[in-house]
């Protein structure tokens, strides 16, 4: 873990990561493809002009290559005309985390 990683109140590190994102708002299934900023274990931030509002549940699909991670998550955070902090949810992230982990770990070598 590199001390450039941004200390703050989450409880785990962010890293820098672009991902393709498609979140798609479970009440209305309206879908939005955009990408992420950066990536923890716990959540992420979506870059987005139209970010869904606070509270929403989403189901979120990280993609990198041909890989997926995929987990029901929720808007915790929302920066208007900018994007979105999105929390993962613990059940569902854990079924995927060894893929999480791995893009994570390469991540963290790159800062």
């Amino acid at each position: 873990m590199s001390i450039n990683v941004m200390a703050n109140r989450r409880g785990a590190p962010r890293y820098p990561l672009i991902l393709v994102a498609e979140i798609t708002e479970v009440p209305s299934g309206t879908k939005l493809h955009a990408r992420t900023s950066d990536v923890s274990r716990t959540g992420c931030y979506v870059d987005t002009l139209k970010p869904f509002p606070k509270g929403v549940r989403v189901n979120l699909r990280l993609i990198r290559g041909r890989e997926v991670f995929e987990t029901g998550a929720q808007v915790v955070y929302v920066s208007p005309g900018l994007g979105m902090g999105i929390h993962f949810d613990e059940q569902s992230a854990a079924k995927q985390l060894g893929t999480l982990d791995r893009w994570l770990s390469e991540a963290a070598k790159n800062i």
